[in-house]
């Protein structure tokens, strides 16, 4: 990448969380893959190239190894002139598992940021509403697992420390069913800004999409074309026949049409491919709009979850089952 490159003029829509008054970029760039996708010199020159397309918020966590990365290539695209400082940037990261304990979470956060060579993120996220065993490494169903059910107050209350402290300037939760979500609600002090969960077509989240919304939560979508590719994802979303004559019908990618789809839902979207060609389409969906038929269309697919989390059901845990996990949203 020759130095002196300018980044586009193109500017992406954004949501204003209600509980910090701080502005996201409705479209983020995700940087997780299952398995994982080649060197994190990869990942960096992906991330730069995101920079320059117009990309302001990057997705990570502790659990996908790109924290690193992403932090050297913010670092690069500040030195060939792409943004003038990490200010113009939205960064998310999240709270792993190992770490859900309410002593854990401040030192989490910290080794993020030591990771992104950064004095703060913008969003922190509980990555999962469960806790395992200190020390403990991976995800395995297996009793030695030690699956434990948060303690969400302690927890909870740790992130809004990290908040208040500065280190985060918003704070959130993913994969919470609407029950999990009212548990933070009901000890919160500031309550969650985001719940990132999977929103697709196929698996629409409309009972949790109007819960979050009457509380002033913003819903976040990964995985919104399926995640294929991944151990657990599917091309069932891209090669849904609805979709398809939509797409074909409007002359766009059947991508677009989903990713049209949420953000006329009123839900920000984690899109992830390294693809050159693809990361520019991902970003051409805010200058045309879906008919009402085809909203119809849309609401009309069948349901169903894709990513099911049963790597974290258990005999010994807190979850048993897929219901118990996601309290009947399945």
């Amino acid at each position: 990448m020759e130095s002196g490159l300018e980044a586009t003029s193109f500017s992406i829509p954004e949501h204003v969380l209600r509980w910090s008054g701080q502005k996201m970029p409705i479209t983020g760039f995700g940087t997780a893959s299952d398995p994982v996708e080649g060197s994190e010199l990869v990942t960096k020159l992906a991330v730069l190239q995101a920079i320059k397309l117009g990309y302001r918020h990057f997705d990570t966590a502790s659990l996908y190894g790109t924290e690193q990365p992403l932090g050297e290539a913010i670092t690069e695209a500040i030195s060939l002139g792409l943004i003038k400082t990490r200010d113009e940037l939205f960064i998310t990261s999240k709270l792993w598992c190992i770490d859900a304990h309410g002593e854990l979470v401040l030192p989490a956060l910290r080794r993020s940021l030591e990771n992104l060579k950064m004095e703060y993120l913008d969003l922190y996220l509980i990555h999962w509403p469960l806790s395992v065993k200190k020390g403990i490494q991976g995800v395995s169903g297996d009793e030695e697992y030690f699956i434990f059910p948060m303690d969400f107050s302690s927890v909870w209350a740790a992130m809004e420390d990290c908040q208040r402290l500065g280190l985060t300037k918003s704070i959130g939760v993913s994969n919470f069913s609407c029950k999990k979500v009212a548990n933070i609600l009901a000890i919160a002090k500031i309550p969650p800004a985001v719940n990132q969960v999977e929103v697709n077509p196929l698996w629409q989240q409309n009972k949790l999409r109007e819960f979050c919304h009457a509380n002033g939560i913003l819903l976040s979508a990964y995985s919104p074309l399926g995640a294929i590719g991944t151990s657990w994802g599917s091309n069932r979303v891209l090669e849904c026949e609805v979709l398809k004559e939509i797409a074909e019908a409007k002359g766009k990618t059947v991508a677009q049409v989903c990713l049209r789809w949420a953000y006329e839902q009123g839900v920000s979207i984690i899109v992830k491919s390294f693809n050159g060609e693809r990361m520019k389409q991902n970003l051409d969906i805010f200058n045309w709009s879906l008919s009402e038929d085809e909203l119809k269309k849309i609401n009309d697919i069948p349901q169903s979850r894709g990513c099911r989390g049963e790597e974290f059901l258990s005999k010994n845990g807190p979850f048993k089952t897929l219901e118990e996990l996601w309290d009947g949203e399945i």
